[in-house]
């Protein structure tokens, strides 16, 4: 509820704005999986260190398409970080700004729903700095692949438990686990889970 309130606050407050095209609602299939990775699991403490956005496109991963954002290396970052949250060198290279990055990522993805794995944990590290930014929170409608997932399993075998870790899931789906524990990586493999689901649930 105090979501949606927000939303709808922050529509109209830019509504003849620059950003006023990001509050329309979409027209078309497209879908943007996305995955950040980041220097902690905790949504309030997390830094970006990167962002990946794979459009899906008429039954199509478009990988070739896809936006592959690296962030500066924050401030403070600690080796044990590095080692815990599985950052990679390529992680931690020289990139962008968080505003040069949130601009980039405002433009691809524009009005485009936002498809992932937990992706309520991404949307709201992007949230937190983006409201100071642009006053305003990314309005996309979100697709939590657990919960298709779930109602996937409920239909078919509703006596199961289901997996819903990760590589569990992709497994199950029958989806090659593509860069685990890198943003362009864990995005592709988001796309393929959403569109194996998509293709069970239009042959049912």
């Amino acid at each position: 509820m105090l979501r949606t309130l927000r939303r709808a606050t922050d529509r109209r407050r830019h509504a003849g704005g620059d950003y006023a095209h990001l509050f329309m609602p979409h027209d078309g299939s497209d879908v943007i999986a996305l995955d950040c990775e980041t220097t902690s699991p905790d949504a309030r403490l997390a830094e970006l260190v990167s962002i990946a956005a794979v459009p899906v496109r008429n039954g199509r991963v478009e990988t070739s398409q896809a936006l592959h954002l690296h962030l500066r290396r924050p401030h403070g970052l600690q080796r044990d970080s590095i080692r815990i949250h599985r950052l990679r060198p390529d992680d931690l290279a020289e990139g962008h700004s968080v505003d040069e990055a949130l601009e980039h990522l405002l433009d691809f993805v524009g009005n485009r729903p936002l498809v992932g794995w937990c992706i309520d944990f991404d949307v709201a590290v992007i949230n937190r700095h983006l409201r100071p930014r642009t006053g305003f929170e990314l309005p996309n409608r979100s697709i939590e692949l657990i919960q298709q997932y779930k109602r996937r399993l409920r239909r078919s075998h509703p006596d199961v438990s289901p997996h819903v870790g990760f590589e569990a899931m992709a497994e199950a789906l029958g989806v090659p686990v593509m860069g685990r524990h890198t943003a362009l990586g864990d995005a592709t493999t988001a796309a393929l889970m959403y569109l194996r689901m998509q293709a069970g649930s239009a042959a049912a």
